[in-house]
């Protein structure tokens, strides 16, 4: 984990980022044209929350919008670096920036301002950032739209702290921000649900998600919404650190669908659970033996030749080839046991 930067440290670092630009460096406005066009202002906007988890080091950023895949905009993270979101009007640079910085050793407060200092059009941007040590800092910019503002994590670990435009606010544990809202409700709601809530951080956001979204939200409506949460080695079979990265381009209730998609990827990518595997009896055999007798569909020769009766190794073999097939990947088994959720799960699809 990066250690804590010293003002030295933090001192350097503010000179590189305030060097004259350069061709390695672009100024961040390159981003958006400096005048945009009259409609543009009223395209990213948002709600969000980043946060991190200390029991399990997870970090992780939902959101949602009415404005299309916002899951390619707003959200940043690195495991054992930091979270980020980045909206109305969204400045990516947070992201990339933020990130790079938090894993030189910046807290999420340092890197913040330190990219604000290079932003021309700062009063236009929302960012929410948390660091891998649970330091969280949130800006809402004096141009945002009503209703805009944040909160933290309270420093003391209770409650939390608001914010409103033009104010840097820094705290612990997450940060939540919105801008359009129908009134501060949804902040609040972020912030509170998120702080009593329980489980892991993907269920906790989503806790929180959606009750944001029953405190008003946005004025204009629902359209898309992600969830990226990284872990070390999270990813699929541990090559990777993106252990949830799930969007919603576009639905009438892109939460709900988001909440869909998060169960599929559960049952999907996520390992069994001890307290779901159960032994392959007779019973289990006699519920699976005539779809493994019957499937693949359309081709000769099918999972299972003969019938088996009991969970022989035949039969094992054959079920392990099916749930390879049927993208039960990580949930594959050869010691006689099944997990029950997978069970269920092949059992609902063939119900007629």
């Amino acid at each position: 984990m990066p250690r804590i930067a010293s003002g030295r440290i933090v001192a350097s670092l503010l000179t590189a980022y305030l060097l004259p630009l350069s061709a390695s460096r672009p100024p961040l406005f390159a981003q958006q044209p400096i005048t945009p066009p009259s409609h543009f202002l009223k395209l990213a906007h948002t709600y969000s929350i980043v946060a991190f988890d200390s029991a399990s080091g997870d970090l992780g950023v939902a959101v949602e919008s009415k404005f299309p895949n916002v899951g390619g905009i707003v959200p940043w993270a690195e495991s054992g670096v930091g979270a980020v979101a980045t909206q109305s009007l969204g400045n990516t640079a947070y992201g990339e920036r933020g990130l790079e910085l938090m894993k030189l050793g910046a807290t999420a407060e340092e890197a913040l301002r330190i990219v604000m200092r290079t932003d021309t059009m700062l009063q236009d941007r929302q960012v929410g950032m948390v660091d891998a040590r649970g330091n969280a800092a949130s800006f809402t910019g004096r141009s945002t739209f009503d209703w805009a503002g944040g909160r933290t994590g309270a420093l003391s670990g209770r409650g939390n702290v608001p914010g409103g435009k033009g104010e840097v606010i820094v705290g612990r544990g997450f940060s939540a921000q919105a801008n359009i809202m129908v009134s501060d409700q949804t902040v609040k709601n972020l912030a509170e649900t998120f702080e009593r809530s329980r489980g892991s951080l993907a269920d906790r956001l989503m806790a929180a998600l959606r009750a944001g979204q029953a405190g008003g939200g946005d004025k204009r409506g629902m359209q898309s919404a992600a969830l990226l949460v990284v872990r070390k080695h999270g990813g699929y079979l541990g090559a990777n650190d993106r252990f949830i990265d799930i969007r919603v381009y576009d639905a009438k209730d892109p939460i709900a669908e988001l909440a869909r998609l998060l169960a599929l990827h559960k049952l999907h990518f996520f390992a069994s659970e001890p307290q779901d595997l159960v032994p392959i009896t007779p019973a289990i055999v006699r519920q699976l033996e005539p779809i493994l007798l019957a499937e693949p569909a359309n081709q000769p020769k099918k999972w299972l030749a003969q019938p088996q009766g009991s969970a022989t190794p035949a039969f094992l073999a054959a079920l392990r080839d099916f749930m390879y097939w049927e993208n039960y990947d990580v949930r594959v088994r050869m010691d006689g046991k099944i997990d029950r959720v997978v069970l269920q799960d092949i059992l609902k699809k063939r119900t007629p």
